[in-house]
C-alpha cells in the first residue's frame, strides 16, 4: 500500500532560543538564508508516517534514524515521502526543492533488552560555563533537568510540530519529538554554547511516554572530535520517565562549535 506523503508548514519554535543558529541575523553569519527550524523538530515530523502505519506499536517499539543534510526554515512548507521496503520505511524531507532530511523507521519484533544500571544518574551542572574542551569530554556522563509536558503544553506542543494525529490526546501519550528535545538539554544544560547545530540521531523506542511524565536523560559522551574544522560530540543515552521507566536509548550528534565560530 503506498504511503500518502506528509506536508507541513514548518515553525521554527525556537526563534527566542539560547541557540542563536535559529535567530535569522546569526544563522546569517554561517552562510544560511535565515534561522533554522529545529533538527529535534523536523525529526518530530518524520516520525508522523510511522506513527500513521504502525500505530502505538512505533509509539512503544519503533526505532527512527534521521540525518540533516539542509536546513528548513521557518514558514516553508516540507513534503516528506516514505517508501517501504521489507519493513523498513526510507524517508526524505524535501523544501524549497532540495532534500534536507533522510532517515529510516522500522518497528522491530520486540522491545530491545536495556538496563537502566547501565546509565549513570547525574545532575545537570549547578553552573554552566561558556563551552570549552572539557565541557563535553569523552567518558564524561551529562544529565538533565527534568522536564515534564502536561496538558497545555503538550497540546502546544503538538500544534508547534503541526501533528493532528488524534493518537496522543486520545491515547493520553507524549510525542516521542519530546525526547528528542531532552536529547538536546543533554547539552544545552551542562554549557553556554553559541550558535550549534543538531546533525543526526537514532532513537530506539522502549516505551510510550505519557502525557505529563516527568522526563530525563542520562548520557555518555562517546566522541569529542574536529572535522572539517567543526567540532563534533556524539552522545549514547537513555531517556528516563518518572526516574525509573526508560523510555528511548538514543545516540545524538552534534556540531556544538561549528567551523565559523571556531575560527572567530
Amino acid at each position: 500500500m503506498p504511503i500518502e506523503p506528509y506536508r507541513v508548514e514548518a515553525y521554527n519554535t525556537a526563534k527566542q532560543s539560547e541557540n542563536k543558529m535559529h535567530d535569522d541575523t546569526v544563522a546569517q553569519r554561517f552562510g544560511f538564508s535565515g534561522g533554522l527550524v529545529p533538527g529535534v523538530d523536523v525529526m518530530a515530523c518524520m516520525m508522523h508516517q510511522p506513527v500513521a502505519k504502525w500505530g502505538r506499536a512505533f509509539l512503544e517499539r519503533g526505532l527512527i534514524e534521521a540525518r540533516f543534510v539542509k536546513p528548513v526554515y521557518d514558514g516553508e512548507l516540507a513534503e516528506l515521502t516514505a517508501e517501504e521496503d521489507n519493513g523498513v520505511l526510507s524517508i526524505e524531507v524535501h523544501s524549497r526543492g532540495e532534500p534536507c532530511a533522510t532517515g529510516t523507521a522500522s518497528l522491530p519484533a520486540s522491545v530491545p533488552a536495556v538496563s537502566i544500571a547501565d546509565y549513570k544518574e547525574v545532575a545537570a551542572v549547578a553552573e554552566r560555563k561558556p563551552v570549552d574542551a572539557t565541557s563535553y569530554e569523552v567518558g564524561k556522563w551529562l544529565g538533565t533537568a527534568p522536564r515534564d509536558w502536561a496538558g497545555e503544553a503538550a497540546s502546544e506542543y503538538l500544534e508547534d510540530i503541526r501533528e493532528a494525529d488524534p493518537i496522543y490526546a486520545k491515547e493520553g501519550l507524549g510525542h516521542p519529538g519530546l525526547l528528542q528535545r531532552v536529547m538536546n538539554r543533554l547539552l544545552v544544560d551542562n554549557a553556554i554554547l553559541g550558535p550549534w547545530i543538531h546533525v543526526g540521531s537514532r532513537m530506539q523506542l522502549l516505551s510510550a511516554k505519557k502525557a505529563g511524565d516527568v522526563i530525563t536523560a542520562r548520557a555518555k559522551v562517546i566522541g569529542n572530535y574536529d572535522k572539517k574544522g567543526h567540532r563534533f560530540v556524539e552522545l549514547d543515552a537513555l531517556v528516563v520517565a518518572n526516574g525509573k521507566t526508560p523510555l528511548a536509548h538514543c545516540h545524538h550528534v552534534a556540531i556544538y562549535q561549528p567551523r565559523e565560530q571556531a575560527v572567530a
